[in-house]
């Protein structure tokens, strides 16, 4: 009896030993499956279906910027758009709105107020649009002018609500038609506008925090092809290019290349550089960027600067040569070379990275972070997008700079010829022949005057003045220009004989 009672003993420790080790297996293999993630999403699904019963509707939040704050959201400012009938409308019930310059100087463009709500019916449905904003994360921001912490902007929202048997017809048509209306919209009271960079801190000259890296006035510049004093062939050849590009989106996608296009105008000052990207403005119907390179701080910021502009634009910066020291790097690399020192290579087309001897607070922009702005993959970011250079000097701009393929026109502005000279007669005297025509003629030939001099002797200064006197006035100014310039040859011609007599004398 005891030898049984101990097997027995034996046989239930057994059993339970057996038992412990399923268990643990068992317990670490529920471990390995997540239980706890497995019995929260059990629940949190049943929670969603009270939560439907007690709450039928279903929400989509649109926000004011995506991509990490890099690019103000298009479908933001096409529901924007899209709800202005609404907003306006009498029985919206918008009490708060929102007001901006329209097209029409004497109109406003209304948006809704914060918290406020609109109504809409589309195909027998009723959905609720909702604008809000919440405040900006607390951080170290600096204070300006010693007052404190400066405002942030508020991070601003739309939200549709719509009941959960409408999702369908919600998500698949009726967001759709929203953003083709507002685009609409958007074409209709587009206003075109002339952009700044602002300083590379953050804030507008107000003090105030701004999300976007842009400043803007209405652009209103009048010039246009039809007034600009230039060679007609040349003005012609301009247009036609500009109206390829226009017409080219398909053109571009085929042969794999972005759509956008890079123009180089070069030529004394004073021959209508800037106002060539005027007219070529107004011709194109785009909004113009004006970048001021010196005060964009590194090459980050001004790829920030690029994806914040929109399709249909003109993006500028003038006096190129003038802005930064963009050939430094270059310039150090060939005088090292020159004296048989050993140099690294370089990031793109031979151009050295940012040296380390430029000033801590000044701009950081290298030649490489141009080129990757302009023909980079960032560069792809959007489409229909003109990159327009300006310089008086293109002698001293780096040859990867102006290359084929990234400025792939080059126009040059030279001075004042006949044909340009008509023009500006009949533009600001309304004459078309005079009998000091032809002395005009002769002396554009000998004398260098840019259209903008030749402008300005054409304006009527006086009541007095009429076509007679100004006429006469630019005469004497071209006799005085082409004295200029036989003074200048004979200057040149005895330093190069004063040259050969020295030649002479050493031999």
């Amino acid at each position: 009896m005891e030898a049984s009672g101990w097997s027995t003993s034996l046989s239930s420790g057994i059993v339970l030993s057996l038992v412990a080790v399923v268990w643990t297996m068992l317990w670490n293999n529920l471990q390995g499956l997540q239980l706890q993630q497995f019995v929260s999403r059990h629940l949190s699904r049943h929670a969603r279906r009270l939560a439907a019963i007690v709450d039928p509707y279903l929400t989509v939040t649109i926000a004011e910027y995506d991509g990490g704050r890099m690019k103000r959201s298009d479908a933001y400012k096409e529901v924007q758009a899209y709800l202005q009938r609404a907003t306006c409308a009498t029985g919206g019930g918008v009490r708060h709105l929102k007001a901006e310059t329209a097209k029409d100087v004497d109109a406003l463009v209304l948006s809704m107020g914060d918290n406020e709500e609109v109504a809409d019916a589309f195909r027998g449905a009723t959905v609720w649009w909702l604008a809000y904003s919440t405040p900006p994360r607390e951080d170290n921001a600096p204070s300006y002018w010693g007052g404190g912490r400066a405002a942030r902007a508020d991070r601003r929202f739309y939200r549709l609500f719509f009941l959960e048997r409408h999702r369908d017809l919600v998500l698949g048509e009726y967001l759709p038609h929203v953003r083709r209306e507002g685009r609409a919209v958007m074409v209709k009271n587009r206003q075109r506008k002339l952009f700044t960079n602002l300083s590379g801190d953050g804030y507008d000259a107000d003090g105030m925090w701004s999300e976007s890296v842009w400043s803007h006035v209405v652009f209103e510049h009048p010039k246009t092809f039809a007034t600009l004093a230039m060679d007609p062939a040349k003005k012609k050849e301009v247009m036609d290019d500009l109206d390829a590009f226009r017409k080219g989106k398909d053109y571009y996608a085929r042969v794999g290349k972005a759509w956008k296009r890079g123009y180089l105008l070069y030529g004394p000052p004073g021959t209508g550089k800037s106002t060539m990207i005027a007219a070529m403005a107004n011709h194109l119907d785009y909004d113009v960027y004006d970048i001021e390179l010196t005060s964009v701080r590194t090459n980050t910021d001004l790829r920030k600067l690029f994806i914040e502009t929109t399709s249909k634009s003109i993006i500028v910066i003038e006096d190129i040569d003038c802005s930064l020291d963009l050939t430094r790097a270059r310039k150090k690399k060939k005088k090292a070379n020159d004296d048989g020192q050993k140099t690294d290579g370089d990031k793109k087309d031979g151009v050295e990275p940012p040296d380390e001897e430029k000033e801590a607070g000044g701009s950081k922009v290298t030649l490489s972070g141009v080129l990757n702005f302009i023909d980079g993959l960032w560069s792809a970011c959007g489409g229909e997008r003109i990159i327009v250079f300006t310089t008086n000097h293109v002698e001293k701009l780096d040859p990867a700079l102006i290359r084929r393929g990234r400025m792939d026109k080059h126009i040059e502005m030279s001075y004042c010829c006949f044909e340009a000279f008509k023009l500006l007669a009949k533009v600001y005297l309304d004459v078309e022949s005079h009998h000091l025509f032809d002395a005009v003629e002769s002396l554009l030939r000998e004398a260098n005057m840019t259209p903008a001099d030749v402008a300005e002797n054409l304006t009527p200064k006086s009541i007095d003045d009429d076509a007679d006197s100004c006429l006469a006035g630019l005469v004497k100014e071209l006799e005085k220009a082409k004295k200029k310039v036989l003074a200048k040859k004979e200057g040149k011609r005895k330093d190069a004989a004063d040259g050969a007599d020295d030649d002479d004398d050493d031999e």
